[in-house]
Parts: structure tokens; C-alpha cells; sequence
């Protein structure tokens, strides 16, 4: 019964006219769901792959791939990006990368923006999303940036991942903009990593910070990266900062989502490698999530899916 749900949810995704709206959580949240990246070269997306030359294995053991899907597919977007003291001379160029973003989406991706400094903060409206199509809202949001104070950034990570689970679409990332350093949450890193891995969100960090700063923290921006299949960008200057924006924002609608059924509902981290295969059976470079925590099973029969999730931040 739990997998024909999780079907009725992935019909809904892949048949725009089936009148289901597609989701991912309750009993389709078994489901993994896996954002993959194909290149044949550096920053050659390679986007007319089908649903055969993709090879899934779960801990080393092959898995079959239940749905599949290469459209530019609606995401739910967070932008967390620092606001600190430390970014005060940064933050204009900030704001022209995320509305450059923002424009290059999808129309119909949803957003929702956090600022952060001694506090997490929100840009857009508490509890809310915009459309990325509504440019003159986003783009008031965004003039409404501040920077000052002390750097949150692992508190406003657990609250970002926290927020797109109230996203209407199945796939979901996080866009944090920031130096990589911490001095003020209470969270820490190994439990942002926690709560990341226990997402389906791939996380893309973008690198601010000068020779000098004494706050960067470039190898923190990596693994938040590489722990969900996103990438880390280390920008320079203004124009390599849109310019990295663009490339993100293609990047995520170039993609493609691939999703099955775990083998093991053991609560344990699984392990997971994606091939994809060309023309005359070359290989291709696959960037997806590295794994991803199963959810364990019940006395009951159901799957615990809560276990897995970090307890929430307690208040100051």
C-alpha cells in the first residue's frame, strides 16, 4: 500500500494532468529522491540521457530506478545568505547574484530567503514563498539586507533545511551565499551535516571572502557541498559572482531526478553511486547525494522516519 502512494506521488510529478498534487512526504517519504548532474567535460551539461543509461546502486547493490525524469521540473529554493559585519562591503554584489538567480530559474520555483548575523532573520515573508517570477517582490526582499553583527550561519542552515520541508515540490535546494566562518550559533557543524544528509536538498555554497578575511572557512563550504551533491563556487569578483549564480540556477534546471525504493529500512546511512552511460557506451560524469539515511522500521511496520532528523535548537 505505502509504495502504490508513493507511485499515485511520482505519477503526479511525471503527468501534469494527473490531479494529484506530487509530493514526498508521509508514506512516498520512503522514497529516495536523487538530484543528478551528467557532464561530459567541465560545465558541458549533458541533457538528452534516458531513464536506461542511468545505473543506481544502493551500498554497492543494484537498485531499480522507479521513477525517472530529465524535464526542467519546479524546484523549492532557499537563498541563506550571510549578513554579518563581515559581508558589509560584500552585500550589494550579493543582492546582484541572487536577483541574477533568480531570474534564471525556473517561473515556477518557489523562494524563500534567510538573512543572518547574531540571528537568523527572514528576507521574504515568515512562512512564505515567492514565485521566482515575481522579480519585484524578490527584489525588495533582497534590498532589505543588512549587514551587521556576528555570523549564525549553521543556525540558519538547520532553519533552511527545516523550511523547505514545507515546500509544495518534490525537489529542493538550499543556496547559501557566505565566508564559511561561525562565531555565534548555537548549532554546529557535524549536526548541519546530520540534518543534510537526512534531507533530499542539495546544497550549493557560494564563496565570499578576500585573502585577508579572518573569517573564511572555504573547506566548511565543501563539505556542506559535497555531503549532498551540490557544488562549491569561489567566486572573485562581481561578474564571477552573477556569473556564478547563472551557472547554479542552470545547473539545477539542467538536472536530473531520479528516485526508488530503499532496499533496507535498517535507520542506517546508505551509500550511493550513480552511472550514467553515452553513446557507444562511454561514461559520463554523475554528480548526485552521496547517501542518504533509510528510515527504520516499526514494531508496527511503518517506516520511523523521524529518528533520523537532529532535535530542534532550543531558545537563548
Amino acid at each position: 500500500m505505502r509504495r502504490a502512494l508513493a507511485f499515485s506521488a511520482l505519477l503526479a510529478l511525471a503527468h501534469p494532468a494527473f490531479p494529484q498534487v506530487p509530493s514526498f512526504r508521509s508514506a512516498s517519504s520512503e522514497l529516495v529522491v536523487l538530484p543528478v548532474l551528467v557532464t561530459d567535460r567541465p560545465d558541458h551539461y549533458v541533457a538528452d540521457l534516458a531513464r536506461d543509461q542511468f545505473t543506481v546502486f544502493d551500498n554497492g547493490r543494484r537498485v531499480a530506478v522507479e521513477f525517472f525524469s530529465a524535464e526542467d521540473t519546479p524546484v523549492t529554493v532557499g537563498l541563506v545568505i550571510d549578513s554579518s559585519s563581515s559581508m558589509r562591503h560584500k552585500l550589494a554584489d550579493v543582492v546582484a547574484g541572487a536577483s541574477a538567480f533568480a531570474r534564471a530559474s525556473n517561473e515556477d520555483d518557489e523562494f524563500f530567503a534567510l538573512s543572518f548575523n547574531d540571528e537568523v532573520r527572514d528576507v521574504t515573508p515568515a512562512g512564505a514563498f515567492l514565485a521566482a517570477h515575481d522579480q519585484p517582490a524578490l527584489n525588495r526582499a533582497f534590498a532589505s539586507l543588512l549587514a551587521e553583527g556576528r555570523t549564525s550561519m549553521y543556525d540558519a542552515l538547520i532553519e533552511g533545511l527545516d523550511r523547505l520541508k514545507a515546500g509544495t515540490h518534490p525537489r529542493h535546494a538550499l543556496v547559501l551565499v557566505s565566508d564559511g566562518g561561525d562565531n555565534a550559533s548555537w548549532s554546529t557543524l557535524d549536526r548541519v551535516l546530520a540534518a543534510a544528509r537526512a534531507s533530499n536538498a542539495a546544497i550549493y555554497t557560494v564563496g565570499i571572502f578576500d585573502e585577508f578575511d579572518l573569517e573564511k572557512n572555504p573547506k566548511v563550504l565543501k563539505q556542506l557541498a559535497s555531503a549532498t551533491g551540490g557544488e562549491r563556487f569561489l567566486p572573485r569578483s562581481t561578474d564571477q559572482l552573477v556569473q556564478t549564480c547563472l551557472q547554479i540556477a542552470r545547473e539545477i534546471r539542467q538536472g536530473y531526478t531520479l528516485a526508488y525504493v530503499p532496499p533496507d529500512r535498517d535507520g542506517a546511512f546508505h551509500h550511493v553511486r550513480v552511472e550514467a552511460t553515452g553513446t557507444g557506451g562511454r561514461k559520463l560524469n554523475v554528480r548526485t547525494r552521496p547517501g542518504y539515511f533509510a528510515a527504520r522500521e516499526t514494531a508496527d511496520g511503518s517506516a520511523d522516519m523521524d529518528r533520523r532528523n537532529p532535535p530542534r535548537k532550543q531558545e537563548r
